[in-house]
């Protein structure tokens, strides 16, 4: 294994790591936060449960007020009673009397309401009381806690950036450029190869590319995910079945569907590239995307006719794939096409190449489209 390598997978590594812990300091604030708002939470609930006691001790209060300017009414109509010189008089009087007795045993019953919800309110308040007690603890065990753990965690993200420095001191420029691009949209920048594999996209590779990955001579790129390859002879997984026993027999795209997906080895001067032709309202279009990024390439021609017609010669001796996307999906991808299509597209294209060398007699199978079936 190249020392570059090597080193590749430690800052792998390292990045991990350093990214572990960013991700571990920030989320430590974010538990105290919660229980911050927990805590928020109790104080309304014991302010609503105090206000609530205030409140019935204000309305008792005025309860007590009123039976007292009741009994000096009746007070009041007694003494004149006395002076009274008819009988109607005296009868107006004991009227009023009884009335103001009526409405003193009425506010006399609310008082006794508001005594006997007194003791509930209180044990409301003193529970209310000792969660926040235990609450308002607990949170400045968090706290502290949150503190020395992130202390530690800079502690080992300082030391973990130094290493990580060290490390991208030995590896070239260009190198070191193109792990951390390929890191930064795939998570990752280096994969190991298995089993003809790339195990972080699972594309299966060319035999050259897998023999140059295994020799260990020079840098390799996945031309799938464009992540740096590397072989680690302890972790090679052996077959245990034969390969055609493991596949799935491969689904064959209709002859007459009206988007057609190719892939051409060697397209002019643009190289390996898939195609995708669409027929729509008497007309073919024609979209060119890198194979190994998913890019488009060029503008979208489009021709009269049927895409056999309109495009025999891109098609001729191309290996027809499955695959099949709206032109409202396509239109979202805008200049490069998702990594789950561009991935998808790979698979089928695996899977065609090996069922091609599976049956040598039937070369000549549907994916691949010779010069007569594209005029047809």
């Amino acid at each position: 294994m190249l020392p570059e390598i090597e080193n590749l997978l430690r800052l792998q590594d390292a990045d991990k790591e350093i990214r572990r812990l960013h991700e571990e300091i920030a989320e430590l604030p974010k538990r105290v936060a919660a229980i911050e708002q927990k805590l928020a939470g109790t104080k309304a609930q014991l302010e609503k449960a105090q206000t609530a006691v205030k409140a019935d001790e204000a309305t008792r209060r005025k309860h007590e007020t009123a039976i007292t300017d009741l009994r000096g009414k009746i007070s009041k109509y007694r003494d004149q009673s006395l002076d009274v010189k008819t009988n109607d008089q005296y009868k107006a009087l004991l009227h009023e009397i009884q009335f103001a007795e009526k409405e003193i045993t009425a506010t006399e019953d609310k008082i006794l309401e508001l005594m006997l919800t007194a003791d509930a309110r209180e044990k409301e308040v003193k529970a209310a009381q000792n969660e926040l007690k235990a609450e308002t603890a607990e949170i400045e065990k968090e706290k502290a806690a949150a503190r020395e753990r992130t202390a530690e965690d800079e502690k080992q993200l300082a030391e973990w950036r130094a290493k990580r420095d060290q490390l991208r001191a030995g590896v070239t420029e260009d190198l070191l450029r193109h792990y951390e691009r390929v890191s930064k949209f795939r998570g990752s920048g280096i994969s190991e190869v298995r089993d003809h594999k790339c195990m972080a996209c699972q594309v299966m590779l060319r035999p050259q590319t897998y023999n140059e990955v295994r020799t260990g001579q020079q840098t390799v790129v996945c031309d799938s995910c464009q992540r740096i390859l590397y072989f680690n002879p302890a972790n090679e997984m052996q077959a245990i079945e034969p390969e055609q026993h493991k596949r799935p027999r491969r689904h064959h795209p209709k002859i007459d569907a009206p988007q057609a997906w190719y892939h051409r080895e060697n397209f002019g001067n643009d190289g390996e590239v898939l195609l995708c032709l669409t027929n729509s309202g008497g007309q073919a279009s024609r979209r060119v995307f890198d194979m190994h990024t998913g890019r488009l390439m060029g503008d979208i021609l489009i021709r009269e006719g049927d895409y056999r017609q309109a495009f025999p010669e891109d098609i001729t001796g191309a290996i027809r794939l499955n695959g099949s996307w709206t032109e409202e999906d396509m239109e979202t991808w805008g200049t490069e096409m998702p990594t789950t299509v561009l991935d998808s597209l790979h698979f089928d294209l695996e899977a065609a190449h090996h069922e091609m060398s599976s049956h040598p007699s039937k070369s000549q199978s549907p994916a691949t489209v010779t010069s007569d079936q594209a005029a047809s």
